[in-house]
């Protein structure tokens, strides 16, 4: 896959859409279904021909481009989308530096391609393997990501299902950032240049 501004600011925006959708299902419980299911998809897409094969089109992640562009920041929900966007950062370079978590991981993803010969990704069944997936190979490696959201909605054995899932869409994407090039300076440095990027990409859409 090509190292370039497009393909940098395609796969930080779809951490961006990641932890977006981790901030409404803790606050509602719920979020837009096919948007769920791009960032769910993408982490069991390991072999892409090109970067915008594991998002599908360039128009799923509108969500996380506009994110990219209008919401890290200092308001209260942009400091909130940055934390979560810093830690999923952090565990993902202790992920790379832990071979037995990366080797475990690629197990459980090989299992969960063979389930989906028998179970749609989005059936609370799959969302569950995928949110254990994260609880037993990203969690034990770093201080957990404490999640904000409304406490009703955040008991709901679904919802935190839901929520470690796109955590686990988040790091897989922030792996694949770090494989493309992306690294902790670009997000002080080269952010301007990513959020024109973004600015351009969504151009096309609108």
């Amino acid at each position: 896959m090509a190292n370039t501004l497009f393909d940098r600011t395609i796969v930080f925006a779809s951490i961006c859409q990641s932890v977006k959708l981790v901030q409404q299902v803790a606050r509602i419980g719920n979020c837009d279904r096919d948007i769920l299911g791009v960032s769910l998809n993408s982490i069991i897409i390991t072999n892409p021909a090109s970067t915008i094969d594991i998002f599908g089109k360039e128009e799923n992640l509108i969500l996380g481009l506009t994110t990219l562009i209008n919401e890290l920041g200092n308001s209260s929900d942009g400091r909130e989308l940055t934390r979560y966007l810093i830690n999923i950062l952090a565990l993902e370079r202790k992920l790379t530096g832990h071979r037995h978590s990366l080797s475990q991981l690629a197990d459980r993803l090989d299992t969960v391609q063979r389930q989906l010969k028998h179970f749609d990704l989005l059936d609370e069944q799959m969302i569950s393997n995928l949110a254990s997936i994260y609880l037993d190979t990203i969690s034990p490696l770093g201080t957990r990501i404490q999640v904000t959201g409304t406490s009703a909605q955040l008991q709901i054995t679904a919802v935190q299902h839901k929520v470690r899932a796109l955590l686990l869409s988040g790091i897989r994407s922030a792996v694949l950032w770090r494989h493309i090039g992306g690294k902790r300076r670009h997000l002080i440095f080269g952010r301007k240049q990513m959020i024109e990027q973004a600015k351009v990409i969504l151009a096309r859409h609108s």
